[in-house]
């Protein structure tokens, strides 16, 4: 199945400066596993050694943030946008 994904301005060095990305994947963890396939590198800027989501990564399936479903295993359904937003820290 296919999905689009959003992708942030930080990370499109890794997509040759493409905002958006059509994979195809069925959850979270295959959506990874495409955009790394389509833009070798971009993995490790949204994961962690471990395979998990960094904690400054927010992946948002729809309007669901993925933390709050089932993570990695989270579906996507077709033709749902993905977004994946890091995390802005402010102050002084």
């Amino acid at each position: 199945m296919s999905a689009s994904v959003r992708i942030p301005t930080p990370l499109r060095s890794a997509t040759g400066g493409v905002a958006e990305v059509t994979v195809d994947a069925s959850t979270v963890r295959e959506m990874v596993a495409d955009l790394e396939r389509q833009h070798p590198g971009i993995r490790d800027r949204i994961c962690e050694e471990s395979g998990e989501i960094r904690r400054f990564v927010n992946v948002f399936v729809g309007d669901e943030d993925i933390r709050f479903l089932q993570g990695l295993e989270t579906q996507i359904p077709p033709d749902t946008q993905v977004s994946i937003i890091p995390a802005v820290a402010g102050g002084r």
